[in-house]
């Protein structure tokens, strides 16, 4: 409307808050109910009822996942390292960086460190294994309704697994794809890559080259 500006923005994102206001206690919700209505290989889907800070109660379907990581990898041709593997919710073959969810041990409930689940993906994906890591950081891959939180890695110093490699889970058929990084780069710009922890891993590796 005219005459109306937005709220100024702090350096992390969030609006500055009234003095005395703590804004992630007014706006954080108390879970009340929980109700599982799928459990799967990896993941639940729950019906949650949470409470606000004004009593007001909300439900929310909520899909409870362990987390993941994703891998960056850069051969000694400085190529990113990719696979093209079909994706039945998207209904075609996207490419993509080396990813996968985290395991949960079935006795313990413990989830995978996902340093060591970075490595085994690497291995199962692509069949190469990494003389050096970095991580980049993490991020929610679906806050509105996932708790998926993934791991995100730089993989570098490349090479062959060799004999007794790790393989691709069972359900999983995957083409090994090379792209010199400028090229990943392009096909990402021109919107030939569509995968958003893809995206991210190309854009952020091409923000720390300053290209």
């Amino acid at each position: 409307m005219p005459g109306m500006t937005e709220p100024p923005i702090s350096r992390d994102g969030q609006p500055p808050s009234r003095d005395g206001d703590d804004v992630d206690g007014r706006l954080a919700e108390r879970l009340v109910a929980s109700e599982v209505v799928h459990r799967g290989r990896h993941l639940e889907v729950r019906v949650e009822t949470t409470e606000r800070a004004d009593g007001s109660r909300h439900r929310r379907d909520v899909v409870r996942h362990p987390g993941a990581v994703a891998v960056v990898a850069l051969d000694v041709s400085d190529r990113l390292l990719l696979v093209r593997q079909w994706r039945q919710p998207a209904g075609r073959t996207l490419l993509e960086i080396p990813a996968g969810t985290l395991d949960r041990d079935p006795v313990s409930g413990a989830i995978e460190d996902p340093e060591l689940a970075s490595r085994r993906e690497l291995e199962e994906e692509t069949g190469y294994r990494a003389g050096s890591w970095e991580k980049l950081g993490a991020f929610w891959t679906a806050p509105g309704f996932a708790s998926e939180l993934m791991h995100l890695y730089l993989a570098t110093d490349l090479v062959t697994a060799g004999q007794g490699r790790l393989t691709p889970d069972e359900d999983e058929a995957l083409d090994l794809v090379r792209l010199p990084v400028a090229d990943a780069l392009a096909a990402a710009e021109r919107g030939d890559i569509l995968d958003a922890k893809t995206l991210l891993g190309i854009f952020w590796l091409s923000r720390r080259r300053g290209t």
